[in-house]
């Protein structure tokens, strides 16, 4: 497995830190493994590690409450600071009490789980900022092309627009492996993460619900509107339901909503936004006959990258025309469009203008998977594969003050490093 330097490079100042480290993400997203990678790190310079796997039936058949976790803990530490990994403990009960307690003795304790709620209510009351939080998400372009070579594979990018970055789904070949992976994954979350931890009654509705919203990412969100939707197709649920059960999917880390960003008054509207996939690959699996959703596929996968590369996003409201994404990194902002294709004349005119207003001086660019460069003295554009090499949309600009063509354009993208 890689080793995901992005993420420890973040974790390891906390390392001595008092401080509790929460790893959070979606379930086999690669939490337990920068976990392992992080206590690699530690034991080349002690052996006072202490490491608790809760999806483990060997650890709960001894382990049952946060009692027992302190316990087994200081049963088994050495004198000086003891490191203490918990994976996913959050299927023990009020186990921010063991935190807390170990936190006090000298512990420095390193946790994952795959659920937000963590983060909120009880166990932030309890700890009133005593800990730090690393959200993990699947891999990237750039991390499975590296842990493809490692396992003597490629993978192109038209099975990354279609399986995404879940690093298991890398080790199998044949699609049907693929599909079933996925398939028993995606049951994990729903009825582990979901249906039993928040008690819901209504499942045949709810895993409808589901249903519809994973394969609809990457469009702008209405409980009112998929409430209409839902109803026609002969389900009925209230707007105050779906808001609810969409929360439940943000919690599980399956979702994520971004807000728009209205020139009409210079403000963010709270109550319009779009919903993204953690992973394109829970668009892919409800697809049937080989159709699957490239075009909305391809945007989540911008939408993750963009994530990746640190940019806050927002969906700008350019007077009643979306750009895609206001993407914001140290007061550095860009106007981004993402799509698939725009060959035809009608996808050409509707993607490059919804700009239209904006000044000279912002800084705009298309994303699409066209080979041909449509570039503009007022946008400019930039080919998928050489996007996914990118480590910062700042490159671009750059390398547009030093290069005048753009096929030398091509060639700078082709030969950067993504460890820059």
């Amino acid at each position: 497995m890689i080793k995901r330097e992005k993420y420890i490079k973040e974790i390891r100042p906390f390392y001595e830190s008092d401080l509790i480290k929460i790893i959070t993400g979606v379930r086999r997203s690669g939490k337990s493994i920068i976990l392992e990678q992080i206590k690699e790190e530690i034991s080349s310079s002690t052996k006072n590690i202490i490491y608790l796997d809760f999806d483990d039936r060997a650890t709960t058949s001894f382990i049952s409450n946060w009692e027992d976790i302190i316990k087994y803990v200081n049963e088994n530490r050495s004198d000086g600071i003891c490191y203490v990994f918990l994976d996913e403990v959050q299927e023990i009960e009020n186990w921010f009490l063991a935190c807390r307690s170990l936190r006090r003795e000298n512990c420095s304790v390193f946790i994952t789980s795959s659920n937000s709620k963590l983060l909120s209510g009880e166990f932030t009351k309890e700890l009133s900022g005593r800990y730090v939080s690393f959200r993990i998400r699947p891999f990237i372009y750039k991390e499975i092309d590296e842990y493809a070579r490692q396992l003597g594979k490629t993978i192109g990018v038209s099975e990354y627009l279609k399986w995404g970055g879940f690093p298991k789904c890398i080790e199998f070949s044949d699609e049907n492996a693929i599909r079933r992976y996925l398939n028993d994954l995606d049951e994990t979350i729903v009825v582990n993460d979901i249906i039993k931890r928040y008690k819901i009654r209504k499942t045949d509705e709810f895993r409808k619900f589901v249903n519809f919203l994973l394969i609809c990412n990457a469009r702008e969100y209405s409980a009112n509107s998929i409430a209409e939707t839902l109803k026609i197709n002969g389900l009925s649920c209230s707007t105050n339901t779906i808001q609810k059960w969409v929360l439940y999917l943000e919690e599980a880390y399956i979702v994520d909503k971004i807000p728009t960003f209205s020139t009409k008054a210079k403000k963010q509207l709270d109550y319009a936004g779009k919903l993204y996939n953690c992973d394109v690959a829970l668009n892919s699996i409800r697809k049937i006959n080989n159709r699957y959703d490239l075009s909305h596929n391809f945007e989540n996968i911008i939408y993750n990258e963009l994530l990746y590369m640190g940019y806050s996003l927002e969906v700008y409201d350019n007077k009643g025309k979306k750009i895609d994404f206001l993407a914001t990194k140290d007061n550095m902002k860009y106007y981004v469009q993402a799509a698939y294709c725009v060959v035809e004349d009608k996808a050409y005119n509707r993607e490059f203008g919804a700009y239209n207003g904006l000044s000279q001086l912002d800084r705009k660019i298309i994303i699409t998977n066209d080979d041909i460069h449509f570039s503009t003295s007022n946008v400019q554009h930039i080919k998928f594969k050489d996007f996914l090499l990118m480590n910062s949309l700042n490159h671009l600009y750059k390398a547009l003050n030093s290069f005048k063509s753009l096929s030398s354009l091509s060639l700078v993208f082709s030969i950067s490093s993504p460890s820059e």
